[in-house]
């Protein structure tokens, strides 16, 4: 009996496989539990490869994976019926391809921002950046994910007895503010351009891009910009004032459609990079500026999520809420 019980202990279980999808990176990793593993993270760029099967093959192989509890991946793009199709990459994902690769049939695909909502109530207070106090809220009060990177969208979190749902929208397509004779000329101008002056021609990286040239009539690389706003070049303010002010509307337009009292959380790679002067450079007040419901807008607390991995713990949490 006793040689039984020492041949089946320590009892491993076959891990969850995740992945997160970017337009140019695929991030993969192993969890157990919802805890991802240590030391398990890879990065593959997309180029070249013919299909995200290619890229899970490939991490198996190398982390001798064999069998797998789960698979959960996080597309940026839409998914609709169990199939993701990529915003910026000609690959459509399935629960059947990746069944097939993990061999398992606990099979979950996520957009990349409802894998992000799923990872809140996991992350590490470290990696949150607190921009706007709020009030305290329970712990199934609503939350909001809104990503400012390549392209600009939200998702609201909702925390209920059978577990987090967090609801796919195309947020980055509604319609700009245009709050005095500044903002309403640069949304003439975008509605002339495109058709349409929506937050995300603004508020993602082509759009702080483009933002800047129209303020200033001269042409800037994204980071080269963002860095000269943090450094508070005097050439870049107007944009970075501007910028705040269309942000903070944004959230505060978003607030009061999903009213997050549990936090709006920003997260993508423009959101963390013009973070640490959104409040300065005018955020905060055009957040609380909406009249008689001003004094609501102060129970919103504000945040940045900092952590690069937030999307694959999102997916391994959500294969965790399967399990229930």
């Amino acid at each position: 009996m006793q040689d039984r019980i020492l041949q089946s202990w320590p009892f491993n279980p076959a891990p969850q496989l995740v992945a997160d999808i970017g337009g140019t990176n695929t991030r993969v990793a192993l969890a157990d539990g919802g805890v991802l593993r240590q030391g398990s993270i890879r990065k593959y760029p997309n180029a070249g490869r013919a299909s995200l099967t290619e890229i899970l093959q490939q991490y198996m192989g190398e982390t001798a994976t064999t069998e797998c509890s789960g698979i959960c991946v996080a597309a940026a793009g839409p998914v609709r019926d169990g199939v993701a199709r990529m915003t910026n990459l000609s690959w459509e994902i399935t629960a059947e391809d990746l069944a097939q690769v993990a061999g398992t049939d606990r099979v979950a695909i996520l957009n990349d921002l409802q894998a992000q909502g799923h990872a809140l109530k996991s992350l590490d207070a470290r990696h949150v950046r607190v921009l706007l106090e709020g009030k305290p809220a329970s712990e199934a009060a609503t939350q909001l994910v809104v990503g400012a990177g390549t392209g600009f969208n939200a998702a609201p979190v909702h925390h209920g007895a059978q577990g987090t749902l967090v609801a796919a929208s195309e947020c980055g397509h509604i319609h700009l503010p245009r709050h005095g004779e500044q903002e309403n000329a640069l949304a003439i101008h975008l509605a002339q351009k495109h058709g349409i002056a929506t937050v995300e021609e603004v508020l993602c990286g082509r759009g702080l891009v483009a933002l800047h040239q129209w303020v200033s009539g001269k042409e800037m690389a994204g980071d080269a910009l963002t860095a000269a706003i943090a450094a508070g070049d005097p050439a870049t303010q107007e944009t970075g004032q501007l910028y705040a002010r269309l942000m903070g509307r944004t959230l505060a337009t978003l607030a009061l459609v999903h009213l997050p009292f549990g936090g709006i959380f920003l997260i993508g790679s423009v959101a963390r990079a013009m973070a640490p002067n959104l409040v300065e450079l005018g955020m905060g007040e055009a957040f609380r500026e909406m009249g008689r419901f001003s004094p609501m807008m102060a129970e919103f607390p504000v945040a940045v999520v900092e952590d690069d991995y937030a999307a694959l713990l999102g997916c391994a949490a959500h294969l965790v809420s399967l399990l229930r």
